[in-house]
């Protein structure tokens, strides 16, 4: 019987002690595939900048940039070469610019009032704040438009910053509070409790610790504003931005001086990208600073 029973144990033995050998394969085979996952989504994403940084040094025999011929500087010597393309982008930089500043400082304060106070209204307001992210840009671009003219608005400069302003106030609101409800409010009591005043409290800690928040809303806005062509469209008037300009430009030819730009745009985003992860990085070190427990008296 005890034979027996030594017998029957050892392969329940062997079973266990296959167990977790193939626990850690699964699990490696799992971190396999999510990296190959990761890694296909993220060429997915690259091919088509990666296309347009290439096709940025074409020299196309025809007016069409959309065949590769032969390498060249041309293009990145003059990229603003094509009559009226600068103008352009001139005025899509100063309309993302203006729209920036504004819907950054409206839509911190509201993240944070939404955050820390409670008010009548306050579960409305959350709601509504995903009703823009929700609505497809031609009913947002015709609603604006149906509006200004209702209320004899010319269309223009002014009505595109308006337009800017509305949509992208959602997304900075998303992305400051995302950033203000991991936030340590000991750091803020601490102040407090050293004398500073609410204003001081919030300039020399709040503002500083949630600055990478802020300024990745902020430069989500302005690529979003400087990207926009649907609701861009709807509310333009006579005033001609890049994306405008660019989709009228395509029925005629797409030089690659248009690549260059998207290239110069897209290099400075990734700069600025850069540089809000360094200041997160800088944040986190600063919010975990702690000051030294006093050593107790042993007197």
């Amino acid at each position: 019987m005890e034979a027996g029973t030594a017998r029957a144990a050892t392969p329940t033995r062997a079973t266990e002690a296959g167990a977790p050998r193939n626990r850690r394969r699964g699990g490696r085979l799992l971190d396999l595939g999510l990296n190959a996952y990761a890694g296909l989504a993220l060429i997915y994403l690259l091919v088509p900048i990666a296309i347009i940084l290439v096709f940025s040094f074409n020299d196309p025999r025809g007016r069409f940039n959309f065949l590769w011929q032969k390498f060249s500087f041309d293009a990145w010597k003059d990229p603003f070469a094509v009559p009226g393309v600068g103008d352009a982008l001139l005025k899509s930089l100063e309309i993302a610019a203006l729209s920036t500043l504004v819907v950054t400082a409206l839509g911190t304060l509201t993240a944070l009032a939404l955050v820390r106070y409670e008010f009548k209204g306050r579960a409305p307001v959350n709601f509504f704040i995903f009703v823009p992210l929700a609505t497809p840009e031609v009913v947002l671009g015709a609603a604006l438009l149906s509006m200004f003219v209702n209320f004899a608005v010319a269309t223009g400069f002014a009505t595109i910053v308006i337009a800017h302003i509305m949509f992208n106030l959602s997304f900075v609101i998303v992305t400051v509070r995302s950033r203000l409800i991991g936030f340590d409010r000991s750091l803020e009591e601490a102040a407090q409790d050293l004398g500073a005043t609410p204003w001081q409290t919030f300039r020399l800690i709040t503002l500083p610790l949630i600055m990478p928040g802020v300024i990745s809303a902020a430069l989500l806005a302005f690529a979003l504003s400087i990207d926009d062509f649907v609701i861009t469209n709807f509310n333009s008037g006579s005033t001609i931005t890049f994306p405008v300009f660019i989709w009228g430009a395509a029925r005629v030819a797409v030089p690659p001086q248009l690549y260059v730009i998207a290239s110069m745009i897209f290099l400075f985003t990734l700069a600025m990208m850069l540089v809000t992860v360094w200041q997160q990085r800088r944040a986190e070190r600063m919010a975990a600073v702690r000051p030294d427990e006093p050593e107790p008296n042993l007197a």
